[in-house]
């Protein structure tokens, strides 16, 4: 511990360095022995408050509009800690100067109109002086503050001599920066471990698989928006999965325990699909010969699921706003209208802003349900989940059907991976379970793949090339029968080169710029290659 005496600082030079010197092991401590924010801002705090010589400190940040204190320390028999309180940020404090201001100050209590007195209202021990500094980052920004107290109003140990608080203004900055990184990392570790324990329970409950980053991003969206009550838009191509987010969403809620009600829009007719969303009373039409209640009073308390929206015709679409901003139904045939709470959540493989412009969708329904939008990456977008997405494939029907599981070739794979996908995850399910019905060898070839995965789907390719897929065909077959397992035998260099450039222009949707930056080459040379090998966009 720094003794007294020691900090009784004068402008010698002498006296300086003694006073660094006998802190720097402590500080250095302070600093390096534990990364826990909650240890090494206690440790600090205590520090300082060795060094200035008092018994009372805090650490405050800046949470929204309030100053919260996440640290605080006072003498034996000191009952006044205050650790986990908080100040207004439109009152009048010295935590408030000091964090608007970025300066150091000394306030005098009860004097100082900074002071916030009603604070310490009903503390044994009130403050009589403080001095208080940012606690800034590199970058300039100021996250916090320090407040060292004197009590005593008798004795006043507090120094406040201006070079000794230049020098302890120079400790606080480094212990800040530290102290910084250190909170910074655990809310990060925090905010990844919420991350995982959400995916963990997506997974564990609707199968919902993949570790590429446009889907944790997309799972990120999900995580924070469930937590909302807002409505929420899915958007994607067909296959990627916008049911089983619209389930996590659900699962993920506090309506969790509620109804989830879960209605495709366009798989049934406009009438009625209108009766089932809204129900109807008796005599309501021919047919109608008792009452009947609809999906979304079913659902009340819970969430409803509109897939495919946008399929949804004009006369519906006003219904539902009507739900949607008052909260209301009318059954068909019945004069009163019942309230209802429900959250909504859509769904379409559309772009419904385009819709909008042609007058097929309604632009005020698509603003009040485009809160939340959340669009889901195509699989081909996302290729490190592939192999995820096969190996749960193969896995899961494999215990269906009690057989052992395949195993797919590294040539497979890659020849899966550069495949369009153009199904998406569906087309995935799809793929496996034609593989394990027609093979019989654990492991999966070339060869065992279904031909319509082995010719291009690309219309492109097919007029640029039509030779080299028609000698892919033959090759294909003859490797079937060979047992061989490659695609590349009998190709010439010009007809494997025409394939690779028509598949990068395709690609890049005919960017000469984007697919000879991924060909690694110059544009300049992709472009002569293109017209030597014949290659145009008509």
């Amino acid at each position: 511990m720094v003794s007294v005496t020691t900090l009784q600082l004068t402008n010698h030079a002498d006296k300086k360095e003694t006073f660094m010197g006998q802190i720097d092991l402590e500080f250095y401590n302070v600093l390096f022995a534990d990364l826990d924010p909650a240890s090494m801002q206690k440790r600090f705090l205590q520090l300082l408050l060795n060094i200035q010589n008092v018994y009372r400190g805090s650490i405050w940040i800046r949470r929204e509009n309030r100053y919260e204190c996440i640290q605080s320390l006072g003498s034996a028999g000191d009952t006044d800690i205050i650790t986990g309180a908080t100040i207004s940020v439109a009152e009048s404090s010295i935590v408030g100067w000091v964090m608007e201001n970025g300066e150091m100050t000394v306030a005098e209590a009860g004097k100082d109109p900074r002071h916030y007195r009603d604070f310490e209202t009903d503390m044994k021990l009130k403050s009589a002086w403080i001095i208080a500094f940012p606690l800034i980052l590199k970058n300039g920004e100021v996250y916090g503050v320090v407040q060292l107290i004197e009590t005593d109003l008798q004795k006043r140990r507090v120094n406040v001599d201006p070079e000794f608080l230049q020098l302890l203004q120079r400790i606080v900055d480094m212990g800040a920066i530290a102290l910084g990184n250190a909170l910074n990392y655990t809310a990060q570790l925090e905010k990844n471990q919420a991350l995982e324990q959400v995916l963990a329970k997506i997974r564990t409950t609707v199968q919902i698989i993949g570790q590429s980053r446009p889907f944790i991003e997309a799972m990120k969206k999900v995580r924070d928006f469930a937590q909302t009550e807002f409505p929420v838009l899915i958007t994607g191509e067909s296959g990627t999965g916008k049911d089983l987010i619209a389930t996590a969403l659900h699962d993920l809620s506090s309506r969790q325990n509620q109804p989830f009600i879960v209605q495709n829009c366009c798989a049934i007719p406009e009438t009625l699909l209108e009766s089932e969303l809204f129900g109807y009373r008796k005599g309501a039409f021919t047919g109608a010969t008792d009452d009947k209640i609809g999906l979304l009073q079913a659902a009340d308390g819970g969430t409803v699921f509109l897939d495919e929206i946008g399929d949804m015709s004009l006369h519906l679409q006003a219904r539902i706003l009507r739900v949607i901003q008052n909260c209301e139904i009318k059954p068909l045939g019945d004069t009163q209208t019942s309230t209802i709470d429900i959250r909504i959540i859509c769904a379409t493989n559309k772009d419904l802003s385009v819709a909008v412009r042609r007058k097929e969708f309604r632009e005020d329904l698509f603003y009040r349900i485009n809160v939340l939008p959340l669009h889901l990456p195509p699989l081909r977008e996302r290729k490190k989940d592939l192999p995820l997405l096969l190996n749960y494939f193969f896995n899961r029907e494999a215990r269906t059907l009690g057989v052992p599981p395949k195993r797919i070739s590294k040539k497979v794979l890659r020849y899966l991976i550069n495949y369009p996908w153009e199904g998406n995850i569906r087309e995935v399910e799809n793929f496996v379970k034609y593989i394990i019905s027609t093979t019989d060898k654990n492991l999966v070839r070339v060869h065992d793949i279904p031909e319509h995965f082995k010719v291009s789907k690309d219309p492109v390719v097919a007029a640029v090339s039509p030779e080299p897929q028609k000698t892919r065909a033959r090759l294909v077959e003859r490797d079937r029968q060979a047992g061989n397992d490659t695609l590349f035998d009998g190709y010439s260099w010009k007809a494997l080169e025409k394939d690779y450039v028509a598949y990068l222009l395709n690609k890049n949707k005919w960017s000469i710029t984007r697919a000879a930056q991924e060909a690694q080459i110059n544009r300049s040379t992709f472009a002569s290659r293109m017209a030597r090998l014949g290659i145009h966009k008509n």
